[in-house]
């Protein structure tokens, strides 16, 4: 029997088992629900047992400060017969969002229903129902390996399956580094993402980082008179104004200093194929909240700019007087909250101290700045298309598929940068979501058949990353840096 032949006959015992998983309510962000996530790792290390790995464990993650637990995740790990075959590392997590409101809900979030072809339950398609494909998957790969079934995989297998992303994994980069050497790996598979569509198959080379800050500027000692003082005294709000404003120039750049410096440039290639992508601006500004035009830098397209170029944003702004009726006052302070989100090779922490010198190169005599930023930030990851990674993800993925497979970036963020980094191995992005799966809302959702594909599609990448075993230890050895 084929792959696509073994996993059409064993689909409804992978689905069964999804429907029994998903109705674990492993909520990592609500503490009533901490018992759930770890029952949620011991029913997956369980399954993965049956399936045959030799390894199956859950991982404890450390404390914090607090002395407060943090939530398990699963590791497994399945050598290969080959000692030579490259060893592949699959992230994804178990945990999931939390619910409300419920009564949005057409169906009890955590009471699997199929309907019309889609598997509608929290975390069916974030992150449940890809992660357990590859278990599908990986049964294909062994029973479909030719004239007799294989008795291990044709790479060294390992999975770590996190129970904190949905929390913004605040373990994650300490377990990495703890576990550094078991997790040793020449490429890592990243399956937390989206297509483009059913019939448009993609693969994500990309996430943005993001840095976050607030603005304070402050004044006089208290609000003035504005008849008495107005035009005589700095205001505040109208220092915000201008520092807010001149966040960009005439042409939709930042203008932080060097905040360009470190941008990859975006290949011939990539630009080509994200073309070839069928977009329509008309539909995308109705499904951004009915926008009436689409902006942004100059020189770039809206897909090029929402996955391949780094943004400022104001994300709120507030100061004075703001209630009923006048109040004629020079304000004593303002403020503002900014977010930037940032591509390869941009650093938080250097973007964070060009915003501390553009305000205070920003800010007038007689008013005080202060900038703070809110946490380390996140750093963007980056996989280029003609990496070894990525063309045997590409190859397994058009197998699947029987169809051409293009490339999309995200402009969310995760920790995928973290992954790369300590761990010194490529990223490729495996994933068959969609952006219309409702991930992080009620009635969350995931088309069956896509799950299906992205089962055949893990099947057909171990011999491929097999096959590209000398080129992925090459393109890993001789990494610089991220991305």
């Amino acid at each position: 029997m084929d792959v696509r032949g073994y996993i059409e006959a064993n689909s409804r015992g992978y689905f069964d088992a999804l429907k029994e998983w998903l109705t674990i309510p492993s909520i990592s962000a609500d503490p009533a629900h901490h018992d759930d996530v770890r029952a949620s790792a011991e029913w997956l290390a369980a399954r993965l047992r049956a399936t045959g790995f030799p390894v199956a464990q859950l991982w404890e993650t450390g404390g914090d400060d607090a002395g407060a637990s943090g939530l398990p995740a699963v590791f497994a790990q399945w050598p290969s017969a080959d000692p030579a075959a490259p060893t592949v590392l699959v992230y994804g997590h178990h945990d999931v969002q939390p619910v409300e409101p419920l009564e949005l809900w057409d169906s009890p979030p955590f009471q699997p229903a199929e309907r019309d072809g889609q598997l509608l339950a929290r975390g069916s398609s974030d992150d449940k129902g890809q992660v357990l494909f590859h278990d599908l998957g990986l049964r294909a790969c062994l029973a479909a390996g030719g004239p007799a079934v294989r008795s291990a995989p044709p790479v060294t297998l390992k999975l770590l399956i996190e129970g904190e992303e949905e929390s913004g994994s605040p373990h994650l980069a300490a377990l990495l580094r703890r576990e550094r050497e078991r997790l040793a790996c020449d490429v890592i598979v990243i399956t937390d993402t989206s297509m483009w569509s059913a019939d448009v198959p993609s693969m994500c080379t990309g996430m943005r980082g993001l840095v976050d800050a607030e603005i304070d500027l402050t004044g006089p000692e208290s609000d003035l008179h504005s008849g008495s003082f107005g035009g005589g005294v700095p205001n505040p709000l109208h220092a915000m104004a201008a520092l807010l404003a001149g966040l960009h120039d005439s042409g939709g750049r930042v203008t932080l200093p060097g905040f360009y410096d470190k941008v990859a440039p975006l290949s011939a290639e990539e630009r080509e194929l994200i073309s070839r992508l069928p977009f329509g601006e008309k539909e995308w500004l109705a499904s951004a909240g009915n926008s009436l035009a689409a902006t942004g830098e100059e020189g770039f397209g809206t897909l090029e700019r929402l996955w391949t170029r780094p943004t400022a944003e104001v994300n709120g702004m507030w100061g004075g007087h703001t209630g009923a009726g006048g109040k004629t006052i020079v304000p004593r302070e303002a403020h503002a909250k900014v977010s930037f989100r940032l591509v390869a090779h941009q650093e938080p922490a250097d973007v964070a101290a060009s915003l501390r010198e553009y305000v205070a190169a920003s800010t007038p005599r007689g008013i005080a700045a202060t900038v703070t930023s809110h946490g380390p930030g996140v750093r963007p990851a980056f996989s280029p298309i003609d990496s070894p990674a990525v063309a045997a993800g590409r190859r397994a993925m058009e197998r699947a598929f029987s169809r051409e497979v293009l490339f999309t970036r995200e402009g969310g963020s995760g920790p995928e940068a973290d992954l790369t980094d300590i761990l010194s191995a490529p990223l490729v992005f495996i994933g068959v979501g969609l952006d219309e799966d409702r991930i992080h809302a009620p009635n969350e959702r995931v088309q069956m058949s896509l799950l299906l594909k992205g089962a055949e599609a893990a099947a057909y990448l171990w011999d491929e990353l097999a096959a590209a075993g000398p080129e992925l230890t090459e393109a890993r050895t001789g990494r610089t840096g991220p991305g």
